[in-house]
C-alpha cells in the first residue's frame, strides 16, 4: 500500500471517529441500543393486540421521519474488521460489532499483542435451538473476530474460507468469550484460529483464511457502494 493510500485511509477513519464524538452520533448509538431492546422484548412479548398496534403505528411514523432526512454523505468507517487493516478503525456500522447498528449484538473486541479477545451476550433475537445461539450467528461472530485478528497484520483482507466446529450449544443471555489470533501468513494469505467459551466451557472453534486485497479493489467496491446508495465518498 502506498503512503498516499495510507494517508487517505487514516484521514477517512479519523474523520469518522471525530464524527462519532458528536452529539448526533452519540444519539445514533443511543437509538440503536434502544432498538436492540425493542427487538429483544418483541421476540418474547405476549403484549395484547392494542399495545402492539400502538407500537407499530409509532414505529411506522418514526421510520417515515427518518426517511425524510438525508443519508450520510459518505461511508462512515469500515463495516468489517478484516477489511480495515487497522484494529483502531471506526466500525460503528458493522452488523456484528457496530454500536450504531441495531442488528449487532454487539461484540466488544480488544487485543493485546497478537491475541484478540471478544465479549458478547446474545439476546432472544439470535436464538436457534431452544435457549441457544443460532449457529449462523456463531459463524458470523467468528468471521468478525478472526477478521479483527487479521486486521492486526496491518493488511486489509477478505475471508477466503471459514470453518466452524460446534462443540456444544452456545447459550443465549449468558456472557460469552471469544479468543483468536493469526497463527501464520503465507504470501497474501493469513491463517487465523479462534475459540468461543461460555464460562470455562468451549462451545465452538473456528479456522479462517483471509486473503489480502489490493487497496484499489477495495476502493472500487466502496465507490460502487456509494453509487448504489446515492451517497458520495
Amino acid at each position: 500500500m502506498s503512503e498516499l493510500d495510507k494517508d487517505a485511509r487514516f484521514t477517512h477513519w479519523h474523520a469518522s471517529a471525530m464524527e462519532a464524538t458528536s452529539s448526533a452520533w452519540a444519539e445514533k448509538r443511543r437509538l440503536a441500543t434502544a432498538m436492540r431492546r425493542v427487538i429483544d422484548f418483541l421476540i418474547t412479548s405476549d403484549a395484547p393486540e392494542p399495545e402492539m398496534r400502538v407500537a407499530a403505528d409509532n414505529l411506522e411514523r418514526y421510520a417515515e421521519r427518518l426517511a425524510s432526512h438525508p443519508k450520510l454523505n459518505r461511508y462512515a468507517g469500515v463495516a468489517e474488521t478484516a477489511n480495515a487493516g487497522d484494529a483502531a478503525a471506526f466500525f460503528d456500522q458493522s452488523p456484528v460489532i457496530g454500536l450504531a447498528n441495531p442488528l449487532a449484538p454487539p461484540i466488544s473486541l480488544s487485543s493485546e499483542g497478537k491475541e484478540v479477545r471478544g465479549s458478547v451476550t446474545f439476546g432472544s433475537a439470535y436464538e436457534g435451538p431452544p435457549g441457544c445461539v443460532h449457529g449462523g450467528w456463531v459463524a458470523a461472530a467468528f468471521d468478525e473476530v478472526l477478521g479483527y485478528a487479521q486486521s492486526l497484520t496491518g493488511k486489509p483482507g477478505m475471508t477466503g474460507t471459514l470453518t466452524i466446529r460446534y462443540r456444544k450449544p452456545t447459550p443465549l443471555k449468558s456472557p460469552l468469550r471469544f479468543e483468536a489470533r493469526i497463527v501464520r501468513t503465507e504470501g497474501r494469505k493469513g491463517f487465523a484460529e479462534g475459540q468461543l467459551y461460555a464460562g470455562d466451557e468451549l462451545t465452538a472453534e473456528a479456522e479462517g483464511i483471509f486473503i489480502t486485497i489490493d487497496p484499489g479493489k477495495f476502493t472500487a467496491l466502496l465507490e460502487e457502494r456509494m453509487r448504489r446508495s446515492g451517497s458520495q465518498p
